[in-house]
């Protein structure tokens, strides 16, 4: 089992950059495929992008496609979201947790606290 601890968010200019970090904890992380998911309240929880176990594959939404990217450092045991050229719809509380769909469906537990974004206009 995975535990996962999510930092980095905060309030940014639509434009700007911030990089989310996931500390997790468990030994079957280095060997978990990985995903950053989002959610705005009232809205479901929406996948933004997956990192195989290895870290040789990404997955990414089509809305963040091109501006997000999704790293891991297995000997760190940590995951991250570097968000580039942020917009207003990107405001949302980030979650990491393991997804071994690849952004095909869900986790359906394992959830943190997450981490807030605001991008403001």
């Amino acid at each position: 089992q995975v535990q996962v601890v999510e930092s980095g968010g905060g309030l940014v200019q639509a434009g700007g950059s911030l990089r989310l970090s996931c500390a997790a904890s468990g030994h079957t992380f280095s060997t978990s495929a990985m995903g950053w998911f989002r959610q705005v309240p009232g809205k479901e929880r929406e996948f933004v992008a997956a990192i195989s176990w290895t870290g040789r594959s990404t997955y990414y939404a089509n809305s963040v496609k091109g501006r997000f990217t999704i790293s891991r450092d297995n000997a760190k045991n940590t995951l991250y979201l570097q968000m580039d050229t942020l917009k207003p719809e990107d405001t949302a509380v980030y979650y990491c947790n393991r997804d071994p769909s690849l952004g095909l469906s869900l986790p359906s537990d394992g959830w943190g606290q997450g981490t807030q974004v605001t991008v403001s206009s």
